[in-house]
């Protein structure tokens, strides 16, 4: 059974003075799609939405703690073959243009940029920030 209060606290912890944080209602919401997917380590999660041979990472978070030791990189490898194995043939994801660590992670993991949403993210301190559209063939 997953502790939905933890994995919010595990986000809020990741998100902290970027983006506001899922909270546990919002996870219970989308755990009850059979289209959604969690994949986690005791120091990271994601969430991906697996639909007509395509994935979407909803969300990678990682315990501020436990950040540049590779707990990102190994997720986001295994949440590639999970959705793989349940026939995606791409991953695609949105990322803050502001948010370079999670950007030169996707780049080294083969993701390209296809795309840019204008003043997708609203940041804590108001200004509207774009998003990327990142995708990777699996």
């Amino acid at each position: 059974m997953v502790d939905m209060h933890a994995l919010a606290r595990r986000h809020a912890a990741a998100f902290t003075g970027t983006m506001r944080p899922w909270s546990a209602e919002e996870f219970t919401t989308l755990l009850d799609s059979p289209h959604i997917h969690l994949v986690e380590t005791p120091n990271a999660l994601a969430l991906t939405r697996i639909v007509a041979g395509e994935a979407e990472l909803l969300t990678l978070a990682t315990d501020p703690v436990h950040r540049r030791q590779g707990h990102a990189r190994a997720l986001l490898k295994a949440l590639e073959t999970h959705a793989k194995a349940n026939g995606a043939s791409t991953l695609f994801l949105e990322v803050s243009s502001e948010n370079a660590p999670a950007i030169a992670l996707y780049h080294s993991a083969g993701y390209q940029v296809t795309g840019r949403r204008p003043d997708y993210y609203t940041s804590p301190a108001g200004p509207r920030i774009d998003a990327l559209i990142l995708i990777k063939s699996l």
